[in-house]
């Protein structure tokens, strides 16, 4: 019987990599769901487009390998409660269980969002204890869930307290401290449930704490794609939230991608490690990045009334270098150029 593996979330930028990835490096089945709050719907993102459908499911490709259910994720774990078959019966697919299952559904969003309208984001608490509930009752294959850099405590990204954040930092049989804002705290809360998941039911499950992840096609929201759309335009002076000075770690979602697959294959505890690059790049820095790219030196204009959430979040490698002898492949010039180039041709394309 041909593998199906699940895709929550399956329309927003980690998951849409996701899903395009397995569509290209394995010939299994993928079924995804999202409802299009942030993601964008699979016409937008995938080669050569077409879909069928089957009442409200699209069935996409020639191969018909990709199923599309639009909706809220907990809306189906509910179906699915009720009944474990509810997706072979009503759309005539015949599997088992899903082999693996990644689950990226959650309201995310920049800075703004997280601080702008927390109790939304709070709103992931709910979703993750849905999906760890019927994890148990479903049993897939392997399970990965992605955590995040935002569940360590912000006492140790302070500018008086600036380390490189290692996965002992976060102990659940210790004094926890205090992640970042509810987006923290629901992360947090999802990596215990997934070594409960793990540990009482049996559930074979990874989890990974990335930090700042980017890649082309992720949205302007986030400020990767912000900043090099701004610099491909020669944005002078050039705004940045804060005083730019504080840092972050960032990674290219092909290296978040490899370093997934390395997981499953290898853990099952339900046991975080971090996915990031290792280093510290300031806002201020990127931008420097950028306008070299771009072939100018504009003038910096700091936004002191913008948000900018902790001073300083890069990771602590040593820890995956040591178990898996992994690090990532994409260099933070490389991977900027590549997404300096998008923006700069689709300013090109709207005449700019």
């Amino acid at each position: 019987m041909q593998k199906i593996h699940l895709v929550s979330g399956g329309c927003g930028f980690v998951g849409r990599n996701m899903v395009r990835r397995l569509l290209k490096t394995t010939q299994d089945k993928v079924f995804m769901i999202d409802d299009l709050s942030i993601g964008r719907h699979p016409s937008q993102w995938l080669e050569d487009y077409e879909a069928e459908m089957i009442l409200d499911l699209e069935v996409i490709g020639k191969e018909k390998r990709l199923y599309f259910w639009k909706g809220d994720f907990r809306n189906l774990l509910f179906y699915m409660r009720v009944n474990q078959r509810y997706i072979q019966e009503k759309y005539s697919i015949d599997f088992d269980r899903f082999s693996d299952v990644f689950h990226f559904a959650a309201i995310v969003g920049g800075r703004m969002k997280i601080e702008g309208d927390p109790m939304i984001v709070a709103l992931d608490l709910s979703i993750d204890a849905e999906f760890f509930y019927w994890i148990t009752q479903h049993k897939p294959e392997r399970v990965l869930y992605p955590s995040s850099s935002a569940a360590y405590p912000v006492s140790l990204q302070s500018t008086d307290y600036a380390i490189a954040l290692s996965e002992g930092d976060i102990d659940f049989n210790k004094n926890l401290g205090t992640p970042d804002m509810t987006y923290g705290w629901s992360k947090l809360t999802g990596e215990f449930l997934a070594q409960i998941a793990a540990k009482y039911y049996g559930i074979k499950v990874a989890c990974i704490r990335p930090f700042s992840g980017y890649g082309e096609d992720q949205e302007l929201a986030y400020p990767v794609p912000a900043i090099a759309a701004r610099a491909a335009g020669k944005e002078d002076p050039f705004e940045v939230w804060g005083s730019g000075k504080q840092g972050r770690d960032f990674v290219h979602i092909d290296d978040i991608l490899d370093f997934i697959f390395l997981l499953l294959d290898n853990v099952s505890d339900g046991s975080a490690y971090n996915i990031g690059s290792g280093k510290l790049t300031s806002f201020l820095e990127l931008i420097e990045l950028f306008a070299e790219i771009a072939g100018y030196k504009p003038k910096i204009k700091p936004l002191l009334d913008k948000p900018v959430g902790v001073h300083s979040r890069y990771a602590n490698m040593d820890l995956v270098t040591k178990v898996f002898g992994w690090e990532p492949k994409i260099s933070l010039r490389e991977g900027m150029e590549r997404v300096y180039n998008v923006q700069l041709n689709h300013l090109k394309k709207l005449g700019r």
